[in-house]
């Protein structure tokens, strides 16, 4: 689920995508009722494709998962009617149906058939409207007392800065997030993807806003790398089609952030299930119910 489309995706238990299909959210126009309806034609689709129904289905969605992992519990802003939504009982299942948050799901699965599979210390920052992030650590998802470790996009990079809507004052997800373009930009550019084009052909202002939200990305990286001690770090989201135009900077950024004992480096590199990870990562988590380790993705 995501704020303006759902993507729904069938998985086996290999991990071989069998079947896509987006449909839209509309969200402020659409109810729960229509996200349920439009889930359910969905795996009604799959089922006529695949001539058997879903075997287990799990959700990914933004806001913090609840305690007993069946519906969001916390979202401010978007999505209203997503809060509380028992995808078990809308769906009329009778296995339950897992509800991960969005940032969570999408490093599961890259993790499981993507950029950071066989790994088991990652960090993956999805770089979007918004930031989101996770941390894999030991090969467990890092979930915390609540539900709120990963979140990235909300560390403090500058203690006098406009606050994010956590309230957190310089967050990197103000200072590089598609959400503030406009701002930070004057008013020139609507979005990160006008923002990039005009730094490709030349334009000066623009590659000055665009190599300074590549800055505190670095930072944030860099603390991160501190934090955590990944094997590597996974980049998501839209932003992260940019390619070379954030990639190769970022790398000169970190070449001068980067704690390197010993001269080890961290990897950078680009997700590999786009839009779909998400999705995936939520298949990965239906298809293992066992319990206690639900979270272990094993090399």
């Amino acid at each position: 689920m995501g704020g303006t489309q759902l993507k729904a995706v069938a998985v086996d238990a290999d991990g071989r995508v069998l079947a896509r299909t987006l449909r839209p959210t509309e969200d402020g126009v659409a109810t729960r009722s229509d996200w349920i309806a439009r889930t359910q034609a969905a795996l009604e689709e799959f089922a006529a494709q695949a001539g058997t129904p879903a075997a287990a289905v799990g959700v990914a969605a933004p806001g913090l998962a609840a305690a007993d992992a069946r519906s969001i519990a916390h979202l401010p802003g978007k999505l209203a009617g997503l809060v509380g939504l028992d995808w078990t009982s809308a769906l009329g299942r009778t296995e339950v149906v897992p509800v991960l948050n969005d940032g969570h799901a999408a490093l599961l699965g890259e993790a499981w058939i993507g950029a950071a599979r066989g790994r088991r210390h990652v960090v993956m920052l999805t770089l979007g409207t918004g930031i989101g992030g996770a941390v894999l650590a030991d090969g467990r998802l890092l979930r915390g007392a609540i539900g709120r470790a990963g979140h990235i996009g909300h560390l403090c990079l500058d203690p006098e800065g406009e606050p994010s809507i956590t309230g957190m004052p310089g967050a990197i997800e103000v200072l590089a997030g598609d959400c503030t373009v406009e701002r930070r930009s004057g008013g020139r550019f609507a979005d990160t993807a006008a923002l990039v084009a005009a730094h490709r052909a030349g334009d000066a202002f623009a590659t000055a806003v665009w190599l300074k939200s590549i800055r505190a990305l670095g930072c944030a990286i860099g603390s991160c790398i501190n934090l955590f001690d990944p094997e590597i770090v996974v980049l998501g989201g839209g932003i992260a089609q940019a390619g070379d135009a954030l990639f190769a900077p970022l790398a000169h950024d970190l070449d001068r952030v980067e704690w390197r004992p010993g001269g080890h480096r961290v990897p950078v590199v680009p997700a590999e299930l786009g839009e779909w990870a998400g999705g995936i990562g939520a298949a990965w988590r239906a298809l293992r119910p066992e319990g206690g380790e639900e979270l272990r993705v094993e090399g």
